[in-house]
């Protein structure tokens, strides 16, 4: 079995920007933070410079013990709602310039004040940048794309994530798996949660089901790492071949626009292809006249589609499907993601963007994402 130390051995010095691995898991508890430290430990056998910049230990006598003699960056403490809260101190560890850095709980939300980036997982990109080499850790259901499919597997609305790209871009995703029943084991001898929790959890988030559904998506993820990485790039497909392009299509009306672009954005994922968030203008909907509710909600899910990695693009016609059905013939768009319309009710029903675009483009395969 191939050393994991061997990802960043004769990578160092070489690179001015860091490299990220992501170790992946269905749940807490799985081990996820004491990979990343053994990994820390054999990397300094190996005379690499490594320090922990952030762990969360959840007072887990096996992590505690897992850290040892690595050197930590002293946290920064926050003042929170009259309490201090410790948190990761960016410019410690940037000031520190280690070689490779130690990063926990990946999905993080910084406090006000913590840092200057709201999330860790852009903590972790100013390090990259700065050319540290980085190890984090993130649970599968903190995916920005998987929140709809992790509500549906177990019933959790998860909150704090990290979008996809972030994951996409990571040079290694290594999953830490362990069967769903050793993972209840644990948490039943108390290797996860105090014992006050341990019943709760067992009837709510670490109920079988669920974390069967968790595993599965997870090693799904993670073969799907493998196989971006292993796939060419657009520019680097031979000549006459398919290049898969995803363009996902919103109108200005407030609903399940974050749904349509999450499951856009998955499906671009899937096929390692490029994709786009189209906005066509009417009449109707200029600046002048547009409601503020409809114009705000417009730009959220403008931004919200940027962060996850989608390029944006502003059309104006009156004729939304024909309008669209043009631009994606012009992209060489092969994959188009919409909302589904209502139910045409009637033999004169009015023709929606959706059926002129299917008809104008009959060679893009159309998703239509139901509403919740």
């Amino acid at each position: 079995m191939p050393n994991p130390a061997e990802f960043f051995l004769g990578l160092i010095r070489k690179e001015t920007r860091g490299r990220l691995k992501v170790y992946l898991g269905m749940a807490a508890g799985v081990g996820k933070t004491y990979q990343m430290l053994r990994e820390a430990h054999r990397l300094r056998r190996n005379q690499v410079d490594v320090v922990v910049a952030f762990i969360e230990t959840h007072a887990r006598n096996e992590t505690l013990e897992q850290v040892g003699d690595l050197e930590v960056i002293p946290r920064k403490n926050v003042l929170y709602r009259g309490v201090m809260v410790p948190e990761m101190d960016l410019d410690a560890v940037l000031r520190r310039r280690p070689h490779v850095a130690i990063v926990d709980e990946l999905a993080h939300t910084n406090l006000p004040g913590a840092s200057r980036h709201e999330k860790r997982y852009q903590d972790v990109e100013e390090l990259l940048a700065a050319g540290i080499h980085v190890i984090t850790a993130v649970n599968v259901q903190h995916l920005e794309s998987l929140t709809d499919l992790v509500a549906r597997a177990t019933g959790v609305d998860v909150k704090e994530t990290v979008p996809d790209q972030f994951i996409h871009k990571a040079d290694e995703v290594v999953a830490v798996d362990v069967s769903p029943e050793d993972l209840q084991e644990r948490l039943r001898a108390g290797k996860i949660y105090a014992s006050e929790k341990i019943e709760r959890a067992l009837s709510n988030f670490f109920r079988a089901e669920n974390l069967v559904s968790l595993r599965e998506i997870a090693l799904r993820e993670v073969a799907d790492a493998a196989g971006r990485r292993a796939q060419p790039l657009p520019a680097a497909v031979e000549a006459g071949a398919r290049v898969e392009k995803v363009m996902v299509c919103i109108s200005s009306m407030p609903g399940d626009a974050r749904r349509i672009i999450r499951r856009g954005a998955r499906m671009a994922g899937r096929l390692n292809a490029e994709w786009l968030l189209a906005y066509v203008e009417t009449k109707d909907e200029s600046p002048e006249r547009i409601s503020a509710d409809a114009s705000r909600s417009l730009s959220d899910s403008l931004a919200y589609a940027k962060t996850l990695g989608a390029r944006i693009e502003k059309l104006k016609a009156d004729d939304v499907g024909a309008a669209l059905a043009a631009f994606a013939k012009k992209e060489q768009v092969t994959h188009a993601v919409f909302g589904r319309p209502p139910l045409k009710r009637g033999l004169f029903a009015k023709k929606t963007p959706v059926d002129t675009f299917m008809q104008e483009a009959p060679e893009v395969d159309v998703m239509l994402v139901a509403a919740k």
